[in-house]
């Protein structure tokens, strides 16, 4: 099933690549292919947790910091942390509709 997707080093999970129309593949394949995403579905939620946490360290180090360059650098990082974020909730609510496929 692996050829079915593709690592995403910015989400940190894989995202779906398939390069054919749906019905194009056997019922087998469809089923596989849903049962492997709502895996990679289900793990969303706890990497949206990791980077929160990680908002979390550099919110309380940017409270500290002093150097103007460096306060503007974890800006910048909390931004993009915040960016992957929205994107993974996209990815989670989007596909509710194909997780609801597995159950048909």
């Amino acid at each position: 099933m692996e050829e079915y997707f593709i690592y995403d080093n910015r989400l940190g999970i894989p995202i779906p690549d398939v390069s054919k129309e749906w019905d194009d593949f056997t019922k087998q394949v469809q089923q596989d292919i849903l049962f492997r995403w709502e895996r990679i579905r289900g793990s969303i939620p706890d990497r949206i947790a990791e980077l929160e946490n990680i908002i979390n360290y550099k919110q309380a180090e940017l409270s500290n910091e002093s150097d103007f360059p460096r306060s503007c650098a974890l800006n910048s990082e909390i931004a993009e942390l915040a960016s992957i974020i929205n994107e993974l909730w996209l990815w989670y609510r989007a596909n509710q509709g194909i997780s609801s496929k597995m159950h048909q």
